[in-house]
């Protein structure tokens, strides 16, 4: 049995061992970290080890979380301290005020305090300047440390910058103690004569108050989800929304998104790498430290629509916290890249599904394993999702995922004619686009013909639950994402696709072209492919008999003129 990846044996001892993330190993200077877990034993080893590398982890997120020291916030931290020091000196004496008794006045303890508070400004003042001249920041050293913390900045305790702006807060204590001896003798008319004690105009630091981090409201948006977008969906943007998130930072309040944060998001965007979290070449990367290392790489980037796909659920998210009056506006609006005019998924022509319905995957292939076999003929017969889908999908138009993941109660007869429920009712982790997308699909007759109630009949012998137990989702949450990709490349094996232009969505497309044919307007058919407003019919698939026969007239209009699939009935 392998030994736990993090746990190291040096000699009798174990030890906790760790990889230093890509991007924070200039920080670090190392590329590893160990630790002694003090024992011999490798039980008690594994015991020990998990909070170990969960306080390393936990660490390494902070680090993340902090930047670099600036200008702006050495002017911020200036500013900031003697604002911040006279309100509590004047809350201090306000107090002092309401609690004093009248007689107090006369009282020699009275006034011996306020002379020895006003001689203790004094003396500090005296030692700040005199360390000032000399370069000792004792004095101030708690208050420096107390607003890196708070701003999380990343500095190096014996750096040149840590100790310039120490110096600074000094210059900006000395301005404090000024101003509190001047009220001492009732004069708050003074103001600030080093020329750096000044209102910061930079761009502050700011932390995200608990609660009100991007990802946090998030969750909550996508709990809620005001538009019942699919879980695929939600999940799908709660990545993409993280490479914002990257690029911002972990602790950046939602409520300063603006134009300016998602003009810079989306020019990274347009020179990210296809697939780049799951290449080695970027592990442990930033998204502009992965734009960078591309520069050099040369590797494919995204295409406009998938920029803007990220922008789309960063806007849906945007909308929801302005409508919850985290932000003014969508900072989205405007942003989208223009849509080339070029249809990008285009209908089989029927020659095409012709050839496809002949080809292996339908008639016979050397092995059911493997899909560089599927496009070999041979005496295999594949009848699961990969079989169906494509045919389902031609006769009714709707999505793969809706198909793949039906249950076998789903396909029933309804007033005498076989209908497909998709819905996200019953068991199981099933999900739809939109709550328009879940409605009552009969079933063509050519589906019929073909064997689809008979297989349908046949899973529910055999006991299974779901009408294609075969079909899973990825590691992503999305179902039979890898069906998908591999009959796209199934059709570049048969020569019928070269670049984009055919997938699975081609027989969604040509539904709605035969439906055109047969004499339906788009707003006449929207419905059947889930393109409108849900219902409670959709939801739980219960509708009058004449509706439902609207329905079936609808659907078996679905033809194409030519195609020939006779040979797959005595399949």
């Amino acid at each position: 049995m392998a030994r736990l990846t993090y746990l190291e044996r040096r000699g009798a001892t174990y030890y906790a061992r760790i990889d230093i993330p890509v991007d924070l190993v200039p920080v670090y200077r190392t590329t590893t970290r160990k630790k002694s877990l003090r024992t011999k034993d490798e039980a008690t080893a594994k015991a020990r080890l998990w909070p170990v590398i969960e306080g390393w982890r936990t660490e390494f997120e902070d680090v993340r979380a902090r930047r670099e020291l600036t200008a702006d916030d050495k002017a911020d931290a200036v500013w900031q301290h003697y604002t911040d020091s006279l309100q509590r000196d004047e809350q201090a004496r306000q107090h002092e005020a309401r609690v004093r008794h009248p007689d107090d006045q006369d009282r020699p303890s009275a006034t011996n305090l306020r002379q020895f508070e006003a001689k203790a400004r004094r003396v500090k003042l005296d030692e700040l300047r005199e360390h000032l001249v000399v370069g000792e920041t004792a004095l101030i050293d708690d208050e420096v440390d107390d607003y890196i913390e708070r701003h999380k900045l990343l500095i190096d305790p014996a750096s040149s910058d840590r100790a310039d702006l120490a110096r600074r807060m000094m210059r900006s204590e000395i301005e404090v103690l000024q101003r509190t001896i001047e009220r001492d003798g009732g004069d708050y008319a003074g103001t600030p004569k080093d020329p750096i004690v000044k209102p910061a105009t930079g761009a502050s630091r700011e932390q995200a108050a608990p609660g009100e981090g991007i990802m946090e409201l998030f969750e909550q948006y996508a709990v809620e989800n005001p538009k019942g977008i699919a879980v695929d969906t939600i999940a799908q943007a709660r990545r993409d929304l993280g490479t914002f998130v990257d690029y911002v930072g972990s602790t950046f309040p939602a409520r300063r998104i603006d134009k300016k944060a998602v003009r810079e998001w989306k020019a990274l965007l347009l020179k990210f790498p296809v697939k780049a979290t799951e290449s080695k070449e970027f592990a442990g990367m930033k998204i502009a430290d992965i734009v960078r290392r591309n520069e050099k790489v040369g590797k494919p980037v995204i295409s406009t629509s998938t920029v803007n796909r990220y922008l789309a659920g960063l806007s849906a998210f945007c909308t929801w916290l302005d409508n919850h009056g985290y932000i003014d506006s969508n900072p989205t609006d405007g942003m989208f890249l223009k849509k080339s005019k070029d249809k990008t998924t285009v209908p089989f022509g029927v020659e095409q599904m012709n050839a496809l319905f002949k080809s292996p995957l339908f008639t016979g292939c050397q092995s059911a394993d493997e899909w560089r076999n599927v496009a070999k003929p041979g005496n295999v017969m594949i009848r699961d999702h990969r079989y169906w889908l494509p045919l389902v999908m031609l006769f009714s138009g709707a999505r793969p995922a809706e198909i793949a993941q039906l249950a076998v109660t789903d396909v029933r007869k309804e007033h005498g004619h076989w209908i497909m429920h998709i819905t996200t009712e019953g068991d199981g982790e099933k999900s739809v686009k939109t709550e328009g997308s879940m409605r009552v699909v009969p079933v063509h007759d050519e589906l019929i013909r073909l064997g689809f109630i008979k297989y349908r009949d046949g899973m529910e012998v055999a006991g299974q639950a779901r009408l294609f137990p075969e079909a899973r989702r990825n590691s992503r949450g999305q179902m039979i994402a890898e069906f998908s990709r591999e009959f796209g490349r199934y059709l570049t094996r048969l020569g019928m696709k070269a670049g984009r232009g055919l997938s699975l969505y081609s027989f969604r497309h040509g539904v709605a072209d035969a439906l055109r044919r047969a004499g339906y307007l788009d707003e006449q058919f929207g419905f059947i492919l889930g393109h409108v407003a849900g219902t409670m019919t959709g939801r739980y698939g219960v509708m009058p008999q004449g509706m439902l026969q609207q329905r079936v007239d609808l659907v078996n209009s679905i033809g194409y003129p030519n195609l020939r699939l006779e040979h797959l009935f005595s399949l």
